[in-house]
């Protein structure tokens, strides 16, 4: 087998094995193309993708090997060219069979995370005021979720997101559904939002939040049902750490189902 860095032509080959491992995320080829900034490893056998591995600042991001290819050391190596470059305290997500595998390589499992899905097939149209993402002036939304997002439950403390990952992230992001997005505004700036990503007629809400000042009035739940409502007729999945109640309230009120459990685990130093 051979590790070498991912490039560009890698980006099917990576949604492919991604949807056998994690057919819970949603992520498009173009997306993970754009991805690609130089700190993601894939692992070959045979000429065949059989492994893929990202290092996001402290994150260990995405780690899966095919099920055909597990047992032989993999998972291991590309574990330990992530490390190299991701900054401590380390973060890693596993599934409930992959907790012994974090332990052996020195992380502690903490934390863990709910992905749910959604059967939009059914799911009520909903008048809404609230303004599309394409509508939306970026810099301030960008303001919006730093200070709403500053709170957010985690194990690592969240790194600042600077202004042109975020548009990277949202904007130029070609799973990014600009009609769907939701965003409420009040006293003139924006105070909730809903984005959603689509890649065919698989949906990943990717973040609802409100400014603290405005929480309390059920900005969160109204702007993420209309922005899914936008999208009526797929399937919309998403992800929440159990401790975030308020959100898991919300998605279990919309009418999601969990469909699977990780465990984010984090590196003593």
């Amino acid at each position: 087998m051979d590790i070498r860095r991912a490039d560009a032509g890698d980006a099917a080959a990576v949604v492919a094995l991604r949807s056998v491992v994690y057919p819970y995320l949603v992520r498009g080829v173009e997306a993970t193309r754009q991805e690609l900034t130089g700190a993601e490893w894939v692992a070959e056998a045979g000429g065949r993708v059989v492994g893929w591995v990202a290092a996001r600042g402290r994150t260990v991001s995405l780690l899966h090997v095919h099920p055909e290819h597990r047992g032989r050391g993999l998972g291991s190596a590309l574990l330990d060219v992530a490390l190299a470059h991701v900054e401590e305290p380390a973060r890693a997500f596993a599934t409930a069979p992959a907790l012994d595998f974090a332990r052996r390589h020195g992380f502690r499992p903490s934390r863990p995370v709910r992905y749910s899905a959604l059967d939009l097939a059914a799911f009520p149209r909903v008048p809404s005021d609230f303004a599309r993402l394409r509508e939306v002036d970026p810099a301030d939304l960008h303001r919006t979720y730093t200070e709403a997002t500053a709170d957010e439950p985690g194990d690592v403390p969240a790194l600042p997101v600077p202004f042109e990952r975020f548009v990277a992230w949202f904007w130029d992001n070609p799973d990014a559904d600009r009609e769907a997005g939701s965003v409420a505004y009040a006293d003139g700036r924006p105070v909730a939002f809903s984005l959603v990503l689509r890649d065919g007629d698989r949906v990943w809400s990717d973040m609802t939040a409100t400014l603290p000042a405005y929480r309390g009035r059920g900005l969160a739940y109204a702007v993420k049902r209309a922005a899914l409502s936008r999208v009526r007729g797929r399937t919309a999945f998403t992800s929440n750490d159990e401790a975030n109640k308020p959100m898991l309230a919300i998605n279990t009120r919309l009418g999601y189902r969990a469909v699977a459990a990780q465990w984010s685990c984090v590196r003593a130093v």
